[in-house]
């Protein structure tokens, strides 16, 4: 664990829970002594663009946090460098909700699943939304060759924190394209 990652997420509530179950010791040296935890590495990079689809998470104005699935082909989540995520947002079902939240709140957080190896990444950052007409370059550099969506908008993310999670408790499950795979070798 990053300690860009503990600095963030273990407020004094949680800090006092982890007391009280006996944890805070081994997380407080993890806080302390642990890499910085706020650059991607070529590990993060390669598993985050990999990916075909992560959940992200929201504030609204009354405080209530709003989740979202948010999809494409493996590769339209791209890492432009070492702090910075960024995708192409395809236009769905015009609640804008996210979108919404995200200009009163520009706070982010990710998750990232590859449930075949049951690996997970948490990401925590800070957005900037670019309407596709202000940068069609920036557009155009995030866009997936083939897929079929309109884009309305690219959606970069400055990386504050992240952290690889415990994966005892990921079930695996399959694309169909792992299961062919499987099934071909």
């Amino acid at each position: 664990m990053g300690r860009a990652f503990a600095n963030l997420a273990f407020t004094p509530r949680v800090q006092a829970l982890q007391t009280a179950a006996g944890s805070r010791a081994s997380y407080a040296r993890m806080a302390e002594f642990g890499d910085a935890g706020a650059e991607l590495s070529e590990d993060e990079a390669d598993f985050i663009e990999a990916r075909d689809g992560f959940y992200q998470a929201t504030v609204s104005e009354t405080g209530w946090p709003y989740v979202q699935f948010r999809g494409g082909p493996p590769g339209f989540l791209k890492v432009l460098n070492n702090k910075t995520i960024a995708y192409a947002d395809f236009r769905g079902n015009v609640q804008y909700i996210s979108v919404g939240n995200l200009q009163g709140d520009d706070r982010v957080s990710l998750i990232l699943m590859d449930y075949a190896h049951q690996s997970r990444l948490k990401i925590m950052g800070r957005v900037r939304m670019v309407d596709a007409a202000e940068d069609p370059a920036l557009l155009a550099q995030l866009a997936v060759p083939g897929y079929r969506a309109k884009l309305e908008r690219s959606v970069l993310i400055t990386v504050e924190a992240f952290d690889w999670n415990c994966p005892q408790h990921i079930t695996p499950r399959f694309t169909q394209a792992e299961i062919e795979a499987g099934m071909a070798g």
